[in-house]
């Protein structure tokens, strides 16, 4: 696949070795706060304030100076530089790390916590505060309006049409760091695959969808997706 398009899924288990909490893990956020009670467009309607006290944490804990992009995160984009054809990096991670670490312009399905969103006018805007019931939206002024720019369960992810040409069309298809739990990225690689293209996991353990890959590699992310990257632009440059 001499410069074949190439669309890359990253999720929580590409951000853990940076330091922040994953979702799903045994012991991860999910297990100790309940989704239907910060994570659905009803629990805002109900307990806008206890939603904005568990998203004020997780952009807090981003923000922590100790909170940095990994090796892997870096390969990535240095696999976006070098790499000769068309790489669409898809993250379900609402972190920024993927930008810190030098990608250009990674499609966050999930949204971005780094942004806020207001629920009168539908003006997005960067955002690295707290958010509050009382904060004014600095586009329209309204206050009471303003909502994380996360996509929470029961709404639809962003850049589906986009995510999905691209699966179409892709020649390889690279699923790093996530369960393969959640829909429907979850279904990305079936989706690929049926498609025709190369199918490889790179997790710190084999997904709930082993069947659908060509190739697995297990271990810390750090470790084997740089190591992964430079064997794919070796390959790739001297064809």
């Amino acid at each position: 696949m001499a410069g074949g398009p190439i669309v890359i899924l990253t999720g929580a288990g590409i951000s853990r070795e940076s330091g922040l909490e994953t979702f799903r893990d045994k012991d991860g956020l999910w297990s100790r706060v309940s989704i239907d009670e910060v994570a659905t467009p009803e629990a805002f309607a109900r307990d806008s304030e206890r939603v904005h006290a568990f998203y004020n944490a997780r952009r807090r804990q981003l923000l922590n100076p100790e909170v940095q992009p990994n090796a892997a995160h870096r390969a990535l984009a240095e696999l976006e530089r070098g790499y000769p054809g068309d790489v669409l990096l898809v993250t379900q991670n609402i972190d920024d790390l993927h930008e810190r670490g030098g990608s250009v312009a990674p499609q966050h399905m999930h949204g971005e916590l780094l942004k806020a969103r207001c629920t009168c006018c539908g003006r997005t805007t960067p955002w690295r505060d707290d958010l509050a019931t009382t904060t004014r939206c600095p586009a329209c002024d309204h206050s009471g309006g303003m909502r994380p720019h996360v996509v929470w369960f029961g709404e639809i992810p962003l850049s589906m049409e986009r995510i999905q040409q691209a699966l179409i069309c892709c020649e390889l298809f690279i699923s790093i760091g996530t369960s393969g739990q959640v829909y429907p990225a979850a279904g990305f690689v079936a989706e690929a695959r049926a498609a025709g293209a190369r199918t490889v996991e790179l997790n710190l353990e084999r997904s709930v969808g082993p069947g659908l890959f060509d190739q697995q590699v297990e271990g810390s992310a750090s470790e084997i997706v740089p190591a992964f990257v430079a064997s794919l632009l070796t390959v790739t440059n001297t064809q």
